[in-house]
């Protein structure tokens, strides 16, 4: 069940004990969970509704950009009544927590189920869903095995053929945040220059929008997560459909480091008023069915090892090696992407 959030749970009520006026926070009394989410995928109301109906908690929900929800708790501070926090890409999960918005969980469930590449090594956020940021190619202009790794894109024989969208954009970031992290700082602009060079046209749009215009001939490489790719392959649209069986997809870098995997997830708030209850929710999304949920409605991949899900798509893209880095490391190298992206002025 979905309510909005109120004043009541900055309110307190005065009980009658024994003859004694006994201030009691409301927030104690409630079994509500104040959520401040990212995530608009409507398939995200199953977590929801299951939460509920598993623990008996109603939950607040404001839905919102990732930066305005970010501005509002800051803005909120001891008086936030959000009590979890869950956005998409660690590059924003780690701009949350460097300004000091997020509360250490310590659960056995989270330690023992959410990987140590996917979670935050103080416990402060968890990835439950992941994400690989793959090369899409058009069967027609490319062969299988011309691309193997994410330092191809940056040959010279790929001028005038890539799609992608903004270097600006977190997804992006990220991905450069790793080259960082694996090739060093200088190696990665290298890369980023030649990355630039090899556009078929500028950075518009989403990666729907880039696998498309691969499909459709305008480049003959895209670059996107794989949860596009994925929806593509189960679209009822005959466009979308067509666009699908019109493009292959390389996992990069799988005989070193493997492929870069980025992270939806989130964590309490230090301000949390129900405390309990965010634990609760967060080990709710390490579950098996809230695993299921991420894999099957919004076609990511579970963080949680061994969880058997029904997604055509996803299992038709096989088994695959993702890199190990654990993901914190990209928030890490994320304002060094930034600074090679105005350097090279690559928009």
């Amino acid at each position: 069940m979905l309510s909005r959030l109120g004043k009541s749970c900055r309110i307190s009520l005065t009980l009658a004990i024994l003859g004694t006026a006994v201030a009691v926070p409301v927030a104690a009394q409630e079994k509500v969970l104040n959520l401040y989410t990212a995530r608009h995928y409507q398939t995200d109301e199953a977590l929801y509704t299951s939460f509920t109906k598993q623990t008996g908690y109603t939950i607040n929900r404001i839905e919102g950009g990732e930066d305005a929800l970010f501005e509002r708790i800051k803005s909120e501070g001891a008086n936030s009544p959000a009590d979890v926090f869950i956005t998409v890409d660690v590059g924003r999960i780690w701009r949350a927590d460097q300004a000091g918005i997020f509360a250490p969980v310590k659960s056995a469930v989270l330690e023992s189920r959410i990987p140590a590449a996917y979670r935050d090594p103080a416990g402060k956020w968890f990835g439950f869903s992941a994400r690989a940021r793959v090369i899409a190619y058009n069967k027609a202009q490319v062969k299988p095995g011309e691309l193997a790794n994410y330092e191809d894109l940056a040959d010279p024989k790929w001028k005038n053929s890539i799609c992608i969208r903004s270097s600006t954009h977190p997804y992006n970031l990220s991905l450069v945040a790793s080259i960082i992290a694996h090739n060093g700082e200088a190696k990665a602009e290298e890369w980023v220059k030649g990355l630039k060079g090899n556009l078929a046209r500028d950075p518009k749009g989403g990666d729907t929008d880039q696998l498309m215009g691969a499909a459709a001939g305008e480049c003959k490489i895209a670059v996107a997560n794989t949860y596009y790719i994925a929806r593509l392959m189960r679209s009822t649209r005959p466009n979308e459909k067509a666009a699908a069986d019109q493009l292959a997809y390389v996992f990069p870098n799988q005989v070193n480091r493997g492929t870069h995997m980025n992270i939806s997830g989130g964590g309490m708030l230090k301000n949390a008023p129900h405390k309990e209850a965010a634990v609760k929710f967060l080990e709710h999304l390490a579950g098996d069915d809230a695993q299921r949920y991420f894999a099957e409605g919004n076609n990511e991949w579970p963080t949680v090892r061994g969880v058997k899900i029904n997604n055509a798509a996803l299992a038709s893209m096989g088994e695959f090696k993702s890199d190990a880095i654990n993901v914190a490391q990209l928030g890490n190298n994320q304002p060094a992407a930034q600074r090679i992206a105005d350097r090279v002025g690559f928009r």
